[in-house]
């Protein structure tokens, strides 16, 4: 019998919080959903408590392969996914025991494709929950287009550019691939999931538990560090900037309101966030004349493509 909901959780070295992230899955009020874990090449005993799930319940199924990063993880764990929903949990995260009912009955309710919640963090053994108020005004769901959810993706208004803590139809990840080798996989991937989608429903109740950690992808991204090193970081995000903007073509969105958006994301993401992860100030000026021979670039190519 196929199951609801399909739970994809990439391993990889996550001892230290696997068990929390699996028993919060195991615990949830909603029982119809499979889990599909990925142990992407584990050095530590993530493989054996992953076995341990899988003695415990038959809902849990365990893949291994060699280490292919998060994005491989993902993909590894698409090709599994036999459910009519998925969702996914990172392995060092947790979510509420009503996670999955919460986001169910929304589903149900309103008939949409995507729904997303939000998150609380998890620093120190510690929740720490956040005000939405200012997002969420009156803490009430938002119900969106699928073309108004993603011209409002760049600047993730919504706190909504990550694919975990979002239930998704699995139609929509027809034919959809995780892109492997870029920092944030997140928002350079779930956009694609907006094209297709008949509704976006926003639910602005903290259910998914963001562990933040000094190992993670983010912490490294927000080390300081030389302008060589940024600029690794940057053009990752360019090549995703560029992709973005080639989807909206295709999908035929009012790409000139959306090159105001880029260029308001570029200025607040670049000029004044990423330039502080930088250390020494002429590495900074250098930078900030990078950015700007970058918006010519993108000024020159639009007035192209309008001509």
């Amino acid at each position: 019998m196929v199951a609801k909901v399909s739970i994809g959780v990439p391993v990889y070295n996550v001892e230290a919080y696997l068990r929390e992230c699996l028993d919060s899955i195991m615990n949830q009020t909603f029982k119809d959903f499979e889990v599909i874990m990925v142990d992407d090449g584990s050095t530590d005993n993530s493989f054996d408590i992953c076995q341990e799930y899988v003695a415990r319940d038959n809902r849990f199924k365990l893949i291994h392969q060699e280490n292919k990063g998060l994005a491989g993880a993902r993909n590894t764990c698409l090709k599994y996914m036999h459910g009519e929903f998925i969702t996914w949990v990172d392995s060092d995260d947790k979510v509420k025991p009503d996670y999955l009912e919460k986001l169910m009955q929304v589903q149900v309710e309103t008939n949409a494709q995507i729904i997303n919640c939000v998150y609380y963090y998890i620093r120190n053994e510690g929740d720490y929950y956040l005000d939405y108020t200012p997002v969420y005004p009156d803490l009430k769901r938002i119900e969106l287009s699928g073309r108004n959810a993603i011209k409002m993706f760049l600047l993730d208004r919504y706190k909504t550019y990550t694919l975990w803590g979002t239930l998704v139809d699995s139609k929509l990840y027809k034919g959809w691939f995780c892109s492997q080798g870029v920092t944030f996989e997140d928002a350079d991937n779930k956009f694609k999931l907006y094209l297709r989608t008949n509704k976006v429903v926003l639910v602005p109740e903290q259910l998914y538990g963001y562990r933040q950690r000094n190992s993670s992808i983010m912490k490294a991204a927000t080390r300081k560090k030389t302008f060589s090193e940024e600029l690794k970081l940057t053009k990752n995000l360019m090549h995703f900037i560029e992709k973005y903007t080639y989807y909206m073509e295709v999908a035929n969105i009012d790409v000139e309101e959306e090159h105001l958006y880029i260029f308001e994301f570029i200025d607040v993401f670049f000029n004044s966030y990423r330039v502080g992860m930088i250390e020494k100030e002429e590495d900074k000026q250098q930078y900030f004349k990078y950015i700007g021979r970058y918006k010519e670039k993108l000024k020159r190519y639009w007035n192209m493509c309008g001509e």
